[in-house]
């Protein structure tokens, strides 16, 4: 189903809200409304996951399990709005909140 690209100007959540998700390597050569895209490949840091304690401890990183099927950049399919990933160690998903609003793909 057709969605929005995710590019480092999204705002992207853990389940855990304040938690917000940062791409640690997005990939620079493709560029959306000026900024880099990010790709399935790309791995995601949490910080201020709402989760403390050790039977509970919180989000660290993400990792997207679906992207595009028929978009990719640099050989690795590009995320959508619509992406599924996990949280690592929760097994959480991601939620995407704010995309940029002009380049879709499939």
């Amino acid at each position: 189903m057709p969605g929005y690209l995710l590019n480092v100007g999204s705002t992207i959540n853990c389940a855990h809200t304040p938690g917000l998700a940062q791409p640690t390597a997005p990939t620079a050569r493709v560029k959306v409304m000026g900024q880099p895209i990010v790709v399935q490949t790309t791995q995601y840091a949490v910080t201020g996951c709402a989760l403390t304690g050790t039977p509970n401890p919180p989000c660290a990183t993400a990792q997207w399990t679906s992207g595009a099927t028929r978009v990719k950049a640099l050989g690795a399919p590009v995320l959508l709005q619509d992406s599924q990933s996990t949280c690592v160690p929760t097994g959480t998903p991601l939620t995407v909140m704010v995309v940029q609003a002009r380049v879709k793909g499939t």
